[in-house]
């Protein structure tokens, strides 16, 4: 470490609170309220406020609905630890109880309305919190907590019960944080440390231990938000807030469910905007994940990997582990920006450092190789036969004497270098005590990132204790896996943040002259035929081949003449989703007599299979081209999301695909390319030529903006094959299946 110094959809009411901070009202755009400029062209939100929750950590007054103070009460221990924590905010608290007249000797209301002042906060400690919530909104408090159980994360009835509180808060005009929530938010943080601070959102309190411990290692953490069942105030919310307030450096999260994907994406792109690091646990990347944390707090866990893709989208870094969690948001929070990102791996040892070096490589981290007037100075204190290319290898007694300090300063002398990383596998003394001096004085005087892994299984070494973990400038680690991933989400943050431009900002307001055409061909409830959903495409400009559609072999064979030989031919109708399976398909074809006879057969398939048709397509035959599949889908947490990858008979079973919440651009398209683990396909292979690739990004951004236009009218669209052809010849929409809503 570096050392001191649970819910629903998004709903329309949900959406009007988002709009009323500051964003107003207007005509409809597909049936949704709309805001002047204020939501995109499928009726979501493009702008949040963020709420103001100052009053809620620091609160002038705080009144504890059902305190008490009788021994071996549960609602004793938690009165008690907030009369401390107001002490130490300087808050006044206010017990509230009908038949007692004080609470450890401080006068009690009988209730709400006898409180003497209007209370910032009220925490909620009755089995049943509706009731009181009314009674709070006629107080005026701001904010209240419920700790209260047995709402969503209880089963239907529970659920039921939860939203009839969310409506009565909606109602109220208060903020409520919870129920199913804790004491988290009230616990006693250190004051006397310093730097830049983590705040904390977890939705279940035991996981945000590892964080809240960082402070007993030096690493200040300012707030934490225990989100619980999230009836109103939700991640997003206390997302947004930390990232405005100047002492957070970096936010950490766990997270079983996100009740409001766009809500959370806004807050997600205001961090971003900022610059502020947000790394995160998510629960539900198996089924077994997700069916737990929705029996914990009744969340949506949404399909994960359109999760995995909005969190990257936004630059959200998503980790595994707590361990993970704590010691990344640790580097991210206190490491200076780098000056470089090339990474040397130090040590005494060469097992070691190669060992560390393939990790790092594997990782995706930069090993550049020194060049050789940084080797040769290297070697003036490094023995000749030792390798210092990188990983750097000295041989163990250097770091004994004042050569140590040598070694170290010239790699960081090195422009190509940002990182450096120093294992110790275990402690050596005294040359172990020597070598963590000596890191810990030169990382005092660069704004380059030093990291030690300290590999001991004990930790209570004094060059552990107090060297490394005294150090507010040396990123300090307990094993490699976790500094390397630290090491890479600090890269990859500070580079996705450079370049970083909010997709909202360029998100479509007004729908195009495509959309009145693409509306007229939607059927409600109805899977368009191939023919239909090709007029779709076409509507919004995506290619497709020549083609007729007939109803008699005479006409097949006139078509086959227009649109040119060799041809295709497929059967048509609205309810076929897998030509191929059923023999509905016919290519190669040369000639009129093979034209006719194709029309008999795929007309009496279809009959035998009982489909109905509205005709029989001849197509043009495209041959030469990367197959890929370009979808649009619809997410129960995001709405619309967009799928590139390969294409084909066999894209069930390759899975190789890349997935985008819409609004993105142009870059953001060319990284889900990017992604594709069959990517050299496009750049071409075995002597064929690379593929046309723009013309690819381009359909995938016209597909997002059908997404986007159509997110009320399509469930779903599947354009496979999209044949690529070679580079300056376009894509082809070969085959598209399309539902509609």
């Amino acid at each position: 470490m570096l050392g001191s110094t649970h819910g629903t959809l998004t709903t329309d009411s949900r959406r009007t609170r988002i709009l009323a901070c500051g964003e107003g009202t207007g005509p409809a755009v597909h049936g949704r309220p709309a805001g002047a400029g204020d939501l995109d062209v499928s009726g979501r939100p493009l702008h949040a406020g963020v709420p103001d929750l100052d009053r809620f950590f620091r609160p002038g007054s705080v009144a504890v609905i059902g305190a008490s103070d009788t021994e071996g009460r549960p609602n004793t221990g938690i009165t008690r630890q907030l009369l401390d924590w107001a002490g130490r905010v300087g808050a006044r608290l206010h017990p509230v109880h009908p038949s007692r007249p004080s609470v450890f000797g401080i006068p009690c209301s009988p209730s709400v309305a006898d409180l003497p002042e209007q209370v910032d906060l009220a925490v909620v400690l009755v089995g049943d919190p509706l009731p009181v919530i009314e009674e709070l909104a006629e107080a005026k408090v701001k904010f209240a907590v419920v700790f209260a159980s047995g709402f969503a994360e209880a089963g239907e009835e529970g659920a039921a019960a939860q939203r009839r509180l969310a409506t009565a808060v909606e109602r109220s005009g208060l903020r409520l944080l919870g129920p199913n929530t804790n004491l988290n938010a009230f616990e006693r943080f250190r004051d006397d440390l310093d730097g830049p601070a983590i705040a904390l959102i977890t939705q279940s309190g035991h996981q945000g231990r590892p964080v809240f411990a960082l402070q007993e290692l030096g690493i200040r953490l300012s707030h934490w938000a225990p989100t619980g069942n999230e009836a109103d105030l939700e991640t997003a919310d206390f997302l947004s807030y930390f990232a405005e307030q100047p002492e957070v450096g970096a936010i950490a999260a766990y997270v079983e469910g996100l009740k409001d994907g766009r809500a959370f994406l806004l807050a997600a792109d205001r961090a971003a905007r900022r610059g502020v690091p947000v790394v995160a646990v998510k629960v539900g990347r198996t089924e077994t994940g997700a069916r737990t944390a929705a029996s914990h707090t009744g969340k949506l866990t949404g399909a994960d990997a359109v999760v995995d893709a909005a969190m990257r989208q936004y630059g959200v870094i998503r980790v595994d582990g707590l361990d993970e969690l704590q010691d990344t948001v640790a580097l991210l929070a206190r490491a200076r920006p780098p000056s470089a990102d090339g990474v040397v791996v130090y040590s005494i040892s060469g097992g070691t450092g190669a060992h560390v070096a393939d990790l790092a490589a594997e990782a995706g981290l930069r090993l550049p190789v020194l060049s050789d007037a940084r080797q040769a100075e290297l070697h003036q204190w490094i023995p000749e036969y030792l390798s210092v290319a990188n990983p750097v290898d000295n041989g163990g007694h250097p770091v004994g004497d004042w050569r140590g300090r040598k070694i170290i300063d010239a790699i960081l002398d090195d422009p190509e270098v940002g990182v450096l990383i120093c294992p110790v596998t275990g402690p050596f003394p005294p040359l172990s005590d020597r070598l963590v001096r000596d890191l810990v004085d030169a990382a005092e005087r660069t704004d380059k990132l030093v990291c030690v892994v300290w590999g001991s299984p004990v930790g209570t070494e004094p060059a552990y204790r107090e060297v490394l973990l005294g150090s507010s400038r040396v990123a300090t680690f307990r094993t490699v896996t976790n500094c390397l991933t630290a090491i890479r989400a600090h890269l990859d943050h500070h580079r996705f943040t450079a370049g970083y431009h909010s997709p909202f900002d360029e998100a479509p307001r007004t729908p195009s002259p495509s959309f009145r055409k693409a509306q007229a061909l939607m059927r409600p409830g109805q899977q368009l035929s191939e023919h239909a959903a090709k007029q779709l495409l076409r509507a919004y400009g995506i290619r497709v081949p020549r083609e007729q559609l007939v109803t008699s072999a005479a006409a097949a064979v006139r078509a086959a003449s227009l649109v040119g030989y060799p041809v295709v031919m497929k059967a048509s109708g609205a309810r076929i989703a897998h030509k191929s399976e059923l023999g509905l398909v016919k290519i190669g074809l040369t000639s009129a007599s093979q034209v006719r006879d194709a029309y008999r057969e795929l007309t009496d398939i279809a009959r035998y299979e009982d489909v109905s048709l509205d005709g029989v397509l001849v197509c043009q035959m495209v041959e030469q081209g990367v197959e890929m599949v370009v979808g649009v889908t619809q997410d129960e947490l995001f709405g619309p999301t967009v799928t590139v990858g390969l294409g084909g008979v066999l894209v069930e079973v390759l899975r190789d695909t890349a997935v985008r919440v819409p609004p993105f651009g142009e870059e953001q398209a060319r990284d889900m390319l990017a992604e594709l683990r069959g990517r050299a396909l496009l750049d071409g292979v075995r002597g064929r030529p690379p593929a046309d690739t723009d013309a690819l990004v381009e359909v995938v951004l016209r597909v997002q903006r059908m997404a986007l236009e159509l997110a009320d009218d399509v469930a779903e669209l599947d354009i496979n094959p999209l044949m690529v052809l070679p580079s300056g010849q376009g894509a082809v929409a070969l085959d598209v299946l399309a539902v509609c809503r």
